[in-house]
């Protein structure tokens, strides 16, 4: 990354997502580049999504990377079951707009939430299911600690023909102890 992307990138701010980003959420998910690698639709509705976005779940970590008044990325990790028995997991749903690819904000944002599973909620394992096609973000996963579990055949439609997908984990590195 030249010393112009990295200063742009550190200009970003990472914060919480609130109920009032939904809308920029929603086009950032919605936009060309983003939505084939996230199983989302193009030429969604952007309304189509606020619901679900402008819910506050209290033991998920949901974040937003702001270029001003831009989402430049976002990054969540939600519960993956409600028993008791997969409390300490939560998935992993990590997107960056085009332009802000390559930059070092997917990083940022993805250090952040692990902070936040690793030294504030309590979770073991960070699930995660990424294209098999998507070079950059597999070896992103890989720098963070997380390997691959799986191959899925055929997992979705992309551009018109069917794409395979990796699962991939990360445990807690440090797991607390008393």
């Amino acid at each position: 990354m030249d010393a112009a992307h990295k200063a742009d990138a550190d200009a970003i701010i990472i914060r919480s997502a609130e109920p009032e980003d939904a809308a920029r959420i929603s086009a950032h998910l919605g936009q060309p580049g983003v939505f084939e690698g996230l199983l989302q639709m193009p030429d969604a509705p952007v309304a189509s999504r606020l619901e679900y976005l402008q819910k506050m779940e209290s033991n998920a970590c949901r974040l937003v990377a702001m270029a001003g008044d831009e989402v430049a990325g976002c990054a969540g990790l939600h519960v993956q079951s409600a028993t008791l028995r997969r409390m300490h997991v939560r998935g992993l749903g990590l997107s960056v707009s085009p332009q802000w690819q390559g930059r070092g904000v997917g990083q940022r944002l993805l250090a952040r939430a692990l902070d936040w599973a690793d030294n504030w909620a309590g979770v073991l394992r960070v699930e995660l299911y990424v294209h098999a096609d998507n070079d950059r973000a597999i070896a992103l996963y890989r720098k963070m600690g997380f390997v691959e579990e799986g191959r899925h055949t055929a997992f979705g439609l992309k551009n018109g023909r069917y794409v395979d997908c990796l699962s991939m984990a990360r445990l807690h590195p440090n797991p607390p102890g008393l």
